[in-house]
């Protein structure tokens, strides 16, 4: 039994769903595991940068498809890859699939268990569908597709066919998991096991050590940080107004890191304010990723709130790993919101609340031994609730049991059923 990761993005690609899916297949692998996995050729922010066809890295195979490399410019060509990549996987799983093998698809791009789910049941494979991004509810709550149109219906009624191909369906929220059990899928095939962060390659780095803030400017300032996608998920209204609130404060920087499709509508507000409070800076490559999330005192996390059952914002457990409070913009009874609160590592404002979130920032860095505290309460909740350890080893053990159900399928084919 081999175990195949189908995403279109993997290592060394940066993105969050790579670092999530790669994480998690050289674990395995590490553990003895026969891991392959399949991606595209192309780098999430790099389309233009071509990655080789296939290799081994650290024990395990990477089979990159072929797949046009129009890029996430315009929507029209980001749908001709998205097309291309899912003809690629069916024809990889209809020709590599083997009996008994657990393919992992997960949902980049977009429906990707529909195209994957009759191949890998004709080879007499198993599906396990790892739902990171709601599809298609994300597109219907940001109004992008009507969800009484023919496409936004027809893509429910394909996507929730899939489901029931799988031999299970990982949520990383139970928010999400119950969404899908209200709409019709069984209680027993659907599991929730949390997104994490690796501990080891993401952890505290004191100010004085650290590098990117001295190189940046920023040793002398209480530094509020945004990491990771700029999508449109996430909002970015509450943060500028808070920036512009704070402005004549020389003592707070808020430092934006990462690119996305808001990145340049939001540089364009910090220009017309002549916000001189913000600075952005490109996404840190991954060996300055524990420098980066450290180089800010606090992060700002959002998360539009009609999307809690569709999302979790995966940047949130990098800040937790990197030991420093979350100010989290979204809904305050959200995933989110909620492990802030519990763990005592942070606060919560809605969207809209700039003032809010502004004096929130302002107490934060008038209070060090209370926020190195949230810092310690965040570090805390990784180590014990959301470290790569755990998933690992909730992962793991679920193969071992695919494993033992193929091994008593395979002893039933070759000697009969069991008196």
């Amino acid at each position: 039994m081999k175990i195949v990761f189908a995403n279109r993005y993997f290592f060394p690609d940066q993105s969050a769903t790579s670092r999530m899916v790669s994480g998690l297949a050289f674990a395995l692998a590490r553990r003895g595991f026969e891991v392959t996995a399949i991606a595209s050729r192309t780098l999430h922010d790099h389309s233009n940068v071509a990655l080789p066809a296939q290799e081994m890295v650290a024990g395990l195979s990477v089979k990159r498809l072929w797949a046009t490399r129009f890029g996430r410019s315009n929507i029209l060509g980001r749908a001709i890859d998205y097309l291309t990549f899912h003809i690629s996987a069916f024809l990889w799983c209809l020709w590599n699939l083997e009996r008994g093998d657990i393919c992992v698809v997960c949902t980049d791009p977009p429906l990707l268990s529909v195209t994957t789910a009759l191949p890998i049941r004709w080879r007499r494979a198993r599906m396990v569908n790892w739902v990171m991004d709601l599809f298609p509810e994300v597109a219907m709550e940001l109004g992008m597709l009507s969800n009484k149109s023919l496409p936004g219906t027809l893509s429910r009624v394909v996507r929730n066919w899939s489901m029931r191909k799988s031999a299970m369906i990982v949520c990383p929220t139970a928010t999400m998991a119950s969404y899908l059990t209200e709409h019709g899928l069984e209680n027993d095939r659907v599991s929730v096991m949390h997104h994490w962060s690796d501990g080891e390659e993401i952890y505290p780095v004191p100010p004085t050590a650290n590098s990117l803030r001295t190189r940046w400017g920023l040793q002398d300032k209480f530094v509020v940080g945004y990491s990771g996608n700029f999508g449109r998920a996430h909002d970015f209204s509450t943060l500028l107004e808070a920036a512009v609130l704070l402005s004549d404060d020389e003592d707070i920087q808020f430092l934006l890191i990462g690119g996305g499709q808001q990145r340049a509508h939001v540089e364009e507000i910090v220009r017309n304010r002549d916000l001189k409070n913000v600075i952005f800076k490109p996404l840190q490559p991954a060996q300055n990723i524990a420098e980066s999330l450290s180089a800010a005192d606090a992060h700002i996390v959002s998360l539009i709130p009609r999307l809690e059952h569709c999302i979790v914002p995966s940047k949130f457990y990098g800040v937790l790993a990197a030991g420093r409070p979350t100010l989290f913009v979204g809904d305050s009874k959200g995933e989110v919101a909620r492990v802030v609160a519990s763990a005592d590592c942070g606060a919560a404002v809605k969207i809209g609340e700039g003032q809010r979130l502004a004096d929130f920032i302002v107490e934060m860095k008038e209070s060090p031994d209370r926020r190195a505290q949230m810092g310690l309460n965040a570090r805390r909740v990784l180590d014990t609730v959301f470290s790569r350890e755990n998933a690992v080893n909730a992962w793991a053990d679920v193969m071992h049991k695919f494993r033992q159900q193929s091994a008593v399928a395979s002893q039933s084919s070759v000697y009969g059923p069991a008196e």
